[in-house]
């Protein structure tokens, strides 16, 4: 009788750990084709005209990682971000909203800035938390923080001379301010883990993560890391901080992230802001002089192989068919990390298109954009239609199942039925900034700028205050037809400051805008 009640506890314990098993199993599945894990790498400066596959005419440097993604997947060559810089590009990103709606009319956030994104606004972070995902930024984040600078410890983090001398009163606040505790950053937009440098050419130069610096930053910068095209302002740094392993130190934290929660029963979201190939151009040994071109040339080409970094650490983890992965840009390549240099070698950064970083023209903010979705998304597709960086917060949230409330994503178009296969347009306009937040308004085939240049660096001003272009004919915006169609002017400027005034350009009930928006080409 012992010896039947002892074989039945064993049959009910074996038959107890085979349904947990299965349940635990079917959870790892539950990140379905409708709930799958999202990644998503945001190059830094990468130019149109910089991956391959978007530039095979006019480009040089080999992106064969970037490219084999976009085999695999749909890439999208009518997309923009918000602004030809990165701040309010990345704001846009995370919220679906226009980042002019705030106070960062124009520039970015600027050294020891405040957080732009509000406490109490949804991201695609939180967003991705409420539908049960584990989620992590690791890389640039940019956005502000609650520094913890006394007003007393204030005059210990301006703006120094590159050659400034460390002095006892440096050391005491600067040890004082960084072992506190930093509000205001990712793990409270959204994100349950953060790894990164905040600025990598701006202090304070160290790592930090979760909410705490790793290690106190106690001494300058060396002279030595601020010359051209590296760090760029002089501040608080770690002992021994070298601006070469960041960039490796990102990609690995990404994979070991990856590894983790692959194996466990939520689904994932990474938001991977690269620091690359923007400035500091801290190439590592084994990429300088790869691209033929460049120290520029040679840092997309390690960004390319991180991305291919990130992949691996997928596919060896067995989530590859499972995975959404989303690639796309900030903004456009600067001009000053010599792309004269690299034209005269037959490399073009924009591609065909006008202009540059910080530009309203299309180089300062059309950039690549592809995503790659097992059994969702057709491999090797293109879709020209016009999308925004602001429609991945609605995109994401249909994929997830997720209804996203007025005061949220007001400037986001789901894009979902795109990667699907469809071709009818979701968003029939979009706004893109210069730095100095000239905006530029597309409305179908038709671009508007209210100004005479391209509002940011690249030089060229016209004889007529305003522009207009047809990207269908003119995607190089050379005929300006502003004189032509004075009526189609009109029309766009009528457009511009419903787009104002709404506080969204989605369906929905009216919003405000967080400040009074700067108008331009107004008298």
């Amino acid at each position: 009788m012992k010896a039947v009640m002892i074989r039945i506890n064993v049959f009910t314990l074996l038959a107890v750990t085979l349904f947990f098993s299965f349940q635990y199993h079917s959870q790892l599945q539950a990140a379905t084709p409708g709930k799958p894990n999202i990644v998503i790498i945001y190059a830094d400066d990468l130019g149109y005209g910089d991956v391959s596959c978007y530039n095979p005419d006019r480009g040089k440097i080999s992106t064969p990682h970037i490219d084999q993604l976009a085999a695999e997947g749909m890439r999208f060559t009518d997309a923009h971000s918000s602004s030809g810089v990165c701040s309010p590009s990345r704001y846009t990103l995370l919220t679906g909203r226009y980042h002019w709606r705030t106070h960062l009319q124009k520039g970015i956030v600027g050294l020891w800035g405040k957080p732009l994104i509000a406490p109490d606004r949804l991201t695609i972070g939180s967003i991705a938390q409420k539908a049960g995902y584990k989620t992590a930024c690791i890389g640039k984040w940019h956005l502000g923080w609650d520094w913890p600078i006394s007003k007393e410890n204030r005059p210990y983090f301006g703006r120094f001379k590159k050659d400034a001398i460390l002095t006892k009163e440096h050391h005491t606040a600067w040890r004082e301010t960084f072992s506190q505790m930093i509000g205001g950053g990712p793990t409270t937009r959204g994100f349950d883990n953060y790894f990164g440098t905040d600025v990598p050419n701006h202090p304070p130069f160290c790592f930090i993560e979760n909410n705490r610096t790793i290690g106190i930053p106690s001494q300058f910068l060396p002279q030595s890391k601020l010359v051209k095209n590296q760090a760029s302002v002089q501040g608080p740094a770690v002992k021994g901080w070298a601006l070469e392993p960041i960039l490796p130190a990102l990609s690995e934290r990404t994979a070991q992230f990856i590894r983790r929660e692959a194996n466990t029963p939520e689904p994932f979201l990474i938001y991977m802001p690269l620091t690359s190939p923007h400035t500091p151009l801290s190439v590592n040994e084994e990429w300088k002089g790869k691209s033929n071109l460049n120290l520029y040339g040679d840092f997309v080409m390690e960004t390319d192989a991180v991305v291919g970094q990130v992949l691996a650490a997928i596919q060896e983890s067995g989530a590859t068919e499972n995975t959404l992965v989303l690639f796309t840009s900030d903004n456009g390549c600067a001009h000053y990390i010599g792309t004269k240099e690299m034209e005269g070698k037959g490399h073009f950064a924009s591609g065909p298109l006008r202009g540059y970083k910080s530009d309203a023209w299309e180089g300062g903010h059309r950039v690549p954009f592809i995503v790659r979705w097992p059994g969702m998304v057709k491999q090797g597709s293109t879709n020209k239609n016009l999308i925004h960086q602001a429609d991945v917060m609605a995109t994401l949230a249909e994929i997830i199942g997720q209804t996203l409330p007025d005061n949220a994503g007001e400037d986001s178009f789901s894009f979902l039925s795109q990667l699907k296969g469809a071709n009818q347009p979701v968003r029939p306009h979009a706004i893109s900034c210069s730095i100095r937040g000239v905006p530029s308004l597309r409305d179908g085939d038709w671009k508007y700028i209210p100004d005479t240049g391209s509002g940011g660096w690249t030089r060229g001003r016209g004889d007529f205050p305003v522009q207009l272009y047809n990207l269908t004919d003119d995607i190089g915006e050379t005929n300006n037809l502003a004189k032509q169609y004075p009526e189609r002017v009109t029309a766009m400027q009528i457009l511009l400051e419903n787009l104002i005034t709404k506080g969204r350009s989605t369906p929905g009930k009216k919003q405000k805008n967080d400040v009074k928006v700067v108008r331009f080409g107004r008298k």
